[in-house]
């Protein structure tokens, strides 16, 4: 997506970035709640400053 989650949370539990993608756009369309997780995900990443 925009940024840049994916590819930093591959980096830690080795899943690959395009998988994490479509498990968060299925996640926004089915319950709404991929777009909370990638936001709560991308803080986390700002806050660890990688």
């Amino acid at each position: 997506m925009i940024l840049g989650v994916c590819e930093w949370l591959e980096g830690k539990i080795g899943i690959e970035a395009k998988i994490l993608r479509i498990i968060f756009v299925v996640a926004l369309l089915l319950a709404g709640t991929g777009l909370g997780i990638y936001l709560i995900l991308w803080i986390i990443k700002l806050v660890q400053g990688e």
